[in-house]
């Protein structure tokens, strides 16, 4: 094998129980929407980019059968390894990266870290992603804010007023070489740190350079029934555009 040739491999956490979706038996990531899995609707634009090599996937262990059971079903061929995941967001990504190094064997690869519930990425911003972290070392997945970004302090004091047209919604996936993410979470455990909210944050905190990448606005986590009614919501619309026979 060419230790020197480059592998983009996709890592999808989704080893949540989604307290807030308020779903009794079923994690949201696994809550069906148009008669598909969240996830698969994930996984499918993993699986649809040419560019993507591979995919491993950090899960609730008990739900790991079911899981493959939909990989079958649905013609997920691009996952190689699933892996629990563990007690924090942190903790199941870096299970994720585990098991993309064992994937990469010895080449230098690219990882893509994304959420298992959030659905509407498109294949442009997975390449956007790849092209980002070859030419700068990141990519940080974001949105355009519409709306003022205030803020505040715990007494409710306003501290700050960004320009609108600096602010950004950080998203996913958030992408980075291998190695770089790797050595940062091995740092952060060593310093006994397992319950960072992001990836970016981790990085910023050890001290890496990061790049922005726009997203599609509607790139949402599907956490709140709330969430889940705007997908089906959008999924709709979409669906409304080829029967009507409109481009988008």
């Amino acid at each position: 094998m060419d230790t020197n040739e480059t592998i983009n491999i996709g890592v999808i956490f989704a080893g949540g129980v989604g307290n807030r979706m308020h779903s009794k038996e079923t994690p949201k990531q696994f809550l069906k929407v148009h008669d598909k899995p969240i996830i698969i609707h994930t996984l499918e634009h993993f699986e649809h980019n040419p560019e993507i090599e591979a995919v491993a996937v950090a899960c609730i262990e008990d739900w790991i059968p079911h899981l493959k059971e939909l990989l079958y079903k649905y013609r997920i061929e691009k996952v190689k390894k699933i892996v629990p995941g563990g007690k924090t967001g942190q903790l199941s990504i870096y299970n994720g990266l585990c098991a993309a190094k064992e994937i990469a064997e010895g080449r230098r690869a690219i990882v893509l870290i994304h959420d298992g519930v959030r659905p509407f990425i498109n294949s442009k911003v997975l390449s956007d992603n790849i092209d980002s972290v070859k030419k700068r070392g990141s990519a940080i997945t974001a949105g355009v804010m519409k709306e003022t970004v205030v803020i505040g302090d715990d007494e409710g004091n306003v501290i700050q007023v960004p320009e609108r047209k600096y602010a950004r919604l950080a998203k996913a996936p958030q992408s980075f070489w291998l190695d770089d993410i790797l050595s940062v979470h091995n740092k952060a455990l060593e310093q006994g740190i397992d319950d960072t909210i992001d990836s970016c944050t981790l990085m910023q905190r050890f001290g890496h350079k990061l790049y922005l990448v726009d997203g599609p606005y509607e790139n949402m986590k599907i956490t709140t029934p709330d969430d889940y009614y705007t997908m089906r919501a959008i999924l709709d619309a979409k669906e409304d555009k080829q029967i009507y026979g409109i481009e988008d």
